[in-house]
């Protein structure tokens, strides 16, 4: 997701004016769901159920901004239970549930449906819900989730779908937790007024049109997160290429353009190709082979939706080494491997994704600028970094409880940039792409900080657990003293020490490479020495 500074406090006291002030009963509506933030504890109920597949068949009444069908929940439970239990906002009203075939019982409320009635056996089981109503409407889309029923320039219907801090159950029934996937995809079939698109993740099975109405089947072949299971409907022109994957795969490009920006699609594209060059180049083959690279056109600002990220920056670009660079566009790109193929487990992992994709764009600065732009990067995630809280403040956190802070994309990028100077380029890089490749972190195997630094401890011959832990557990900087011993003689100490580390410092205006343990080290300078010259640690240094 993009970035943006920590507004929540600010909505929360808008909430309570507006509400207090009893404008119309629309604004409560849209307002409702402020507290509803994905993942967390999760609940013994749950903790039993594996989701395999969703199938969820809608009807979008765009001038009643309402939706109405079902959602055919495939799922395994791990031991017998007397209730299923699944979430859904509490704006959308349960109609009917069957459970394999057979009406059940059911209740619903604080955001969830209670499904009983028997004792459910161990195993596979389909749970069919039937449900409708006014879905939440965004606030700040994407950052606060719910649905926008727009219009384009041209007075055309455009609607899209953000819900990644409030989760998939916004707008249909599932378990709305990171740290389980549909394994087996999603299938969408999406009603819509004719002459509307629908773009969608996976492939496009098939469009049904008759009494002015268009069904779009949507399908996905992959494990998929809750929050990417979303849908735009525009009056869209699908501008398509390809592009031949670094290991050779063809893969269709699409991107749904509204038709009144066709005239804008070919650069988008070649665009999309060169960053997927790039993205490869440190990552490893497109995650998404076998459905396509997609980018639809949203009134939104962008997100990473699998597959079909979105997109919309006025179709304005910076220029960099003489390329033109899109961030917004980049940014959600590089969530293709950091966020959908790479995928958190708990959201107290968050940064995982955040960081490292905020760190491909100063990788993209390095191809497209060189080293002068990488640096310059860096400096300003570096300066952006506010230390409110540590990058990893517990376990079983909401989506609420750590993203509310900026730290997760500025501070996460500088600690993979701090972590590539500790281990080395001939280590880092390796190791990187070994993350996003590796079966055991990618698609339906999720990760922690913890699985992070193991992986680089193991490419590194040694562990690294004390200095993920200082960076992301900790809100504190390295402390460096340097001090006076002698004539030209000088002592420098890590005050704050955590592990053995390597420091650029300069002596008598020459480089050197020194690695500092417990003791410190001792050095002759007929000047002061400079520690970490080029800025590659968070640090503060005290001359004495």
């Amino acid at each position: 997701m993009s970035t943006i500074k920590n507004t929540q406090p600010i909505y929360k006291f808008l909430v309570t004016l507006v509400l207090g002030l009893f404008i119309q009963p629309a604004i409560a509506q849209i307002l409702d769901i402020s507290y509803m933030s994905s993942g967390g504890k999760l609940k013994p109920l749950q903790a039993i159920m594996d989701i395999r597949h969703y199938t969820i068949n809608m009807d979008v009444n765009i001038a009643n901004k309402s939706i109405h069908g079902n959602t055919i929940v495939t799922l395994d439970l791990s031991k017998q239970t007397d209730t299923i239990l699944l979430d859904l906002v509490h704006l959308l009203t349960v109609e009917k549930v069957k459970v394999d075939n057979k009406p059940a019982t059911f209740t619903q409320g604080d955001d969830k449906i209670y499904i009983t009635g028997t004792n459910f056996k161990e195993g596979k089981h389909l749970v069919d819900i039937v449900y409708g109503g006014n879905p939440p409407i965004a606030v700040r889309a994407p950052w606060f989730g719910g649905f926008i029923w727009g219009k384009d320039r041209s007075g055309n219907d455009w609607i899209s779908i953000n819900c990644q801090k409030e989760g998939g159950r916004l707008w249909f029934p599932c378990k709305d937790h990171p740290s389980d996937e549909p394994n087996e995809g999603v299938e969408m079939n999406i009603t819509v007024p004719k002459g509307l698109i629908v773009a969608g993740p996976g492939l496009l099975q098939k469009v049904v049109t008759k009494n002015n109405k268009s069904i779009f089947s949507w399908k996905t072949n992959y494990t998929i997160s809750n929050y990417c299971v979303v849908f735009n409907i525009g009056k869209y022109i699908v501008a398509k290429d390809s592009y031949t994957t670094i290991n050779g795969n063809i893969v269709p490009i699409e991107f749904y353009v509204l038709e009144e920006d066709t005239v804008h699609a070919k650069k988008v594209i070649a665009t999309k190709i060169r960053d997927t060059k790039i993205l490869e180049k440190y990552f490893g083959e497109y995650p998404w082979v076998k459905e396509k690279i997609g980018v639809a056109e949203v009134p939104n600002s962008g997100m990473e939706h699998q597959t079909m990220i979105t997109f919309d920056n006025k179709f304005t670009y910076q220029t960099i080494g003489g390329q033109e660079y899109s961030a917004n566009l980049f940014h959600e790109y590089a969530h293709e491997w950091w966020a959908n193929k790479v995928t958190n487990k708990d959201w107290a992992h968050m940064w995982i994704q955040e960081g490292i994709a905020t760190y491909a764009e100063a990788l993209c600065m390095y191809e497209l600028g060189g080293q002068e732009a990488y640096n310059e990067m860096i400096a300003n995630h570096k300066k952006s970094i506010k230390y409110i809280k540590p990058l990893v403040g517990g376990e079983e956190l909401s989506e609420d409880e750590t993203y509310a802070k900026n730290d997760i994309y500025v501070k996460g990028s500088f600690f993979m940039h701090s972590l590539r100077y500790v281990i080395g380029d001939a280590v880092f890089l390796p190791a990187i792409k070994k993350l996003a490749t590796d079966p055991a972190t990618t698609y339906d195997n999720f990760v922690t900080s913890t699985d992070v630094e193991q992986l680089f401890s193991k490419a590194a011959g040694y562990s690294l657990k004390s200095f993920f832990d200082f960076y992301l557990r900790t809100t504190n900087v390295i402390e460096v003293s340097v001090k006076e011993v002698g004539y030209q003689q000088y002592q420098i100490k890590l005050n704050n020490y955590f592990m053995d580390l390597p420091f650029d410092i300069l002596i008598n205006g020459q480089k050197e490479k020194r690695i500092i343990g417990k003791e410190g080290i001792k050095l002759k300078s007929n000047l002061p020495p400079t520690i970490d010259p080029s800025g590659f640690y968070l640090k503060k240094v005290t001359i004495q």
